[in-house]
């Protein structure tokens, strides 16, 4: 049960952005603006997800994983509704961060949920579990959106997402267990989160998997940003047909990350990482030669992008667990700290490389490649050090001073 209810959880993010893209032509006709200004009600959403994201891990580090969850969902649910209210481009935008700044917790608080029950392969396979489940969302999301949005229009779209989040919280209320037990909180200060964020991102072995990861999953993010481009510029479908591109690259996803719970306690965790890089320069060099030789067509365009985002997903459990596990005492702000290197970048992907880069195919490849190259230089730069890893424990000394360099044996 923890499995999909961490998953449904984790929804809230892709739906967030997914279900109302088949609706951006109608709002931008509606309120007579332009595809650019358009595009940063998603960027708007990414830049609050990330600023909030880094609070969301300390908060559940001091007052439980449970409460932070289930208060960020009535806060989901009322921006829904605000979005749906709407009636200009500046109250969306308003609401819209409102949902940003409420998404994230079910994501972040969820995966140090994971790592507050589980150890080593278990950590992995439900990880893993919870990444499969979760990928449904992101494929799904615009079909269905596109089909509230020709039955009914675009505001009951959020009205559905208020009514989904609320299910979800009923469903939080009965079953969503409280892992972190009070005497293993942290107090909730200024001055320790400063100390405690310093830490973390002065750890070199954190940051190259954190941006690593990021890029990795920001390559693909350029496909879902540029997805009404994509689907309706490019490969010339409708608003009911977004799925030609959502399902194989979701699909995708999901079976890397049922590949990687497979493998989860039969191959060591660098191993399922390599395979990952593998794929992910093997669907981008494909990509490649597909975009430059032939025309723009479904499902043929879309397909390369799936292997890489095979790579993607059985890349990225293994990838979590080792950023979490540098910093096992408050792995809620770790958490943290690595959902908004994801988000700042997929918000500059959003905001600046999608526009830049959706309007051909070729230079969305290239792009696309191009960033997972990056993502392959910093993993190997990570397993050159690798020999040296050891987790970090965060220490308090008695004058409230954090000692961020305690080393202790690595599991």
């Amino acid at each position: 049960m923890l499995a999909p209810l961490i998953a449904g959880l984790a929804m809230l993010g892709p739906f967030s952005i997914d279900t109302f893209f088949p609706a951006f032509r109608v709002i931008e006709a509606e309120f007579g603006i332009t595809a650019v200004s358009m595009q940063q009600t998603v960027s708007v959403y990414l830049i609050a997800f990330m600023a909030m994201s880094l609070l969301h891990g300390p908060l559940s580090d001091a007052y439980g994983r449970r409460g932070v969850i289930l208060v960020s969902l009535v806060l989901f649910a009322a921006a829904s509704a605000g979005c749906a209210l709407a009636p200009s481009l500046p109250m969306l935008l308003l609401f819209r961060a409102l949902q940003g700044i409420s998404a994230g917790a079910g994501m972040i608080v969820g995966r140090a949920i994971v790592r507050d029950r589980f150890d080593g392969a278990d950590a992995q396979r439900l990880m893993s579990q919870v990444t499969l489940i979760f990928g449904v969302a992101p494929a799904i999301a615009p079909i269905i959106g596109g089909f509230v949005l020709s039955i009914a229009g675009w505001r009951p779209i959020f009205w559905m997402l208020t009514c989904f989040t609320m299910l979800l919280g009923l469903a939080s209320l009965g079953a969503l267990p409280e892992t972190l037990p009070r005497p293993r909180r942290v107090p909730l200060s200024v001055r320790q989160l400063a100390h405690t964020y310093g830490a973390i991102v002065r750890d070199h072995h954190f940051v190259l998997l954190a941006l690593a990861a990021s890029m990795n999953f920001g390559a693909l993010f350029t496909y879902i940003a540029s997805a009404p481009t994509i689907v309706l510029d490019l490969l010339h479908l409708n608003v009911q047909q977004f799925g030609w591109l959502f399902i194989p690259v979701i699909g995708g996803m999901m079976l890397g990350a049922g590949l990687s719970g497979r493998l989860a306690g039969r191959r060591p965790p660098l191993t399922t990482v390599r395979w990952g890089y593998l794929l992910m320069g093997s669907g981008a060099a494909i990509n490649l030669l597909v975009s430059a030789l032939l025309p723009p067509s479904a499902p043929w365009s879309i397909l390369p992008v799936t292997v890489s985002a095979i790579g993607v997903s059985l890349s990225f459990p293994t990838l979590t667990i080792l950023m979490l596990d540098r910093f096992p005492a408050v792995r809620g702000a770790a958490a943290s700290v690595q959902a908004a290197v994801a988000l700042g970048f997929n918000a500059v992907v959003s905001g600046m490389i999608s526009p830049l880069l959706s309007h051909s195919l070729p230079l969305l490849a290239l792009g696309t490649s191009l960033t997972w190259g990056c993502s392959f230089l910093l993993w190997l730069l990570y397993c050159r050090l690798a020999p040296e890893v050891r987790p970090q424990v965060l220490l308090e000394t008695p004058s409230g001073v954090t000692i961020p360099n305690a080393p202790t044996p690595e599991n």
